[in-house]
Order: C-alpha cells, then structure tokens, then sequence
C-alpha cells in the first residue's frame, strides 16, 4: 500500500459527451477555475484539455492552454500544471482503404505538432506548465474505424521535445504493450528519473479495468518509476482504492468520470473531495503540491 498518495485531477477531457454535464468546464476560465477548485480540494496535479469556448469542442490552440495557465498561475493557488498533447492523433479510416482514408474526424498532426502549445509556452517562459503528456502507444478507439495513433518514432521525438523544454512527460500507458515501449525509452536514456506513468483502465480497446490486468501491469514497471492510475466511469472511486492498495496515486475527474453517485453530476472538486476521503479513510496521506513536486523532481 501506498502510505503517501498524490491526487491528479484530470479536469474536462476532449470527449463531447463530457458537455453534457452542467459542471463540465467549457471557456478557458472555467476550465482554470475548476482546476482551481481541484487543487483547493487536494489535487496535486491538474491534467488540462482545452476546448473552443463556443462550441466546446476540443481544441488544440496554444491561446486557450495560455489563458488556463495564466488563470491559474495569477490565482496564486499551488498546484502542479500538467498539459495534455494527446490531441492530434486521431485516425479515422475509411471503408474502402487508402481511397477514402483518412475519413472525416480525423485530425492527426506530427508529434512536434500534437505539442505545440507547449513548446510555445514554453518559450514564452511567463506560463510555461510543469508536466506534458505522452501517450505511449496506438490503440483502437471504440467499436468503429477509429484509431489513435502514436508511433515508436513518433513517441522518441516527443520524449526529447519535453527533456529540451524541462517539461517532465507523464506517460499515459493504455495496455501492456505500451508499457514495454516506455521500458525501452528507458534503455534508451530518453526519460530521466523518477519516471512518471500513468496507467489508464477501461477505455475501449486497451488494458481492462481488473486486478489481474492491473498487477500485471505493476509488476512490469520500470525501476525508479513513480505511477497512478484510474479507471472510467462507476469503476473512478473504487480504482482510487485499487491503485493506492498496489502502491500507487490515484487520478479523478470529469474527463473520466461525470458522476459522484448514481445520476447526481459532480464538479472535479467534489470527485477530489471523494477521492481524498477514500485515501484518509484508508490510513494514507495526500501529499501536497510542494511534496509531489519534490517527489517528481520537476524543475
């Protein structure tokens, strides 16, 4: 068991199905204030999506991620900022191969590309956030012709990106094979120590949210690797248990989870409250933004 245990809120997602929550954070400044409350409420970490203020849309606009940052650095709330640049690597394929491929809803970009926005901040240095992620593997996502895509190559390129920038990956590992390729960036001096992972149960079609699934995976850890992980849906709360038991953090939020009990809608500060209550109640500690930041050894 893990007796020292570091919450990641991950805010709003880019699913559009998360908009139908009356708490789903859309504009900039909502999406930052709920980070804010998340943190307030004993988040360590913030993971951060954006979304077009007037659609909701996803989106991938290095001003909307500024606005976020910028919103929450001003509040003066610590909290650990972690990008996503998991957009961009969507592939729809078509049904009659190359001739109509890529299909409408595709919307894959080159790695330098899919982290923009952060080599922007970045350079900027006024907003510049602590943590990037990477997504370690390509998967088939949901029951029709979609697929994510993030390839070997694709993954090395963004691995030196994130060392050049002093931006720390976290590597968002979706089934077993992911994880293997993670090892092997290891071997091969990419990543620097503590590694940071973090395992995702139960999104169609990757690793199954199970024990057997989940130990398996914990055992084929890298050395020196600090981990979390969650899983969708009813499965968030009880997984925040699951992984502090195995030695792990916990990540809650409505990007993965809309519900704090059966049809009542939460705010990612309520699902951090929940979280927090299941991490005391099992004898563990929340760390702090400060701790978990020293724990990361983030710049």
């Amino acid at each position: 068991m893990n007796p020292e245990v570091f919450i990641t809120c991950a805010v709003t997602g880019d699913d559009t199905k998360v908009a139908k929550s009356p708490h789903c954070p859309i504009t900039p400044r909502q999406i930052a204030d709920s980070a804010i409350a998340a943190a307030q409420a004993g988040a360590a970490i913030v993971h951060i999506h954006v979304r077009e203020p007037d659609t909701g849309a996803f989106s991938m606009e290095t001003k909307h991620y500024r606005e976020v940052v910028k919103c929450i650095r001003e509040s003066k709330v610590d909290v650990i900022v972690n990008l996503t640049c998991g957009m961009g690597g969507y592939i729809v394929i078509g049904n009659e191969g190359l001739k109509d491929t890529p299909a409408p809803g595709s919307d894959f970009v080159t790695q330098a590309e899919r982290m923009k926005h952060v080599i922007d901040l970045c350079q900027e240095g006024l907003y510049r956030p602590d943590i990037c992620t990477l997504d370690c593997g390509s998967l088939n996502f949901g029951d029709a012709n979609r697929a994510y895509v993030s390839t070997p190559n694709y993954l090395r390129e963004g691995a030196k990106i994130a060392r050049d920038l002093g931006v720390k990956p976290e590597l968002e590992v979706f089934d077993t094979g992911n994880l293997w390729f993670v090892k092997q960036m290891v071997k091969e001096g990419l990543l620097d120590k503590p590694t940071l992972i973090q395992l995702c149960m139960g999104i169609p079609y990757g690793v199954p949210a199970d024990t057997g699934h989940l130990l398996a995976m914990v055992n084929a850890l890298p050395p020196d690797s600090i981990w979390s992980s969650f899983a969708i849906s009813r499965l968030q709360m009880p997984w925040v248990a699951q992984s502090i038991l195995n030695g792990g953090n916990v990540r809650v939020g409505l990007e993965d989870n809309l519900y704090l009990s059966k049809g009542v809608y939460a705010s990612n500060a309520q699902l951090v409250e929940k979280a927090r209550t299941i991490i005391e109640a099992m004898g563990a500690r929340v760390l702090t933004p400060a701790e978990t930041r020293d724990r990361l050894k983030l710049r």
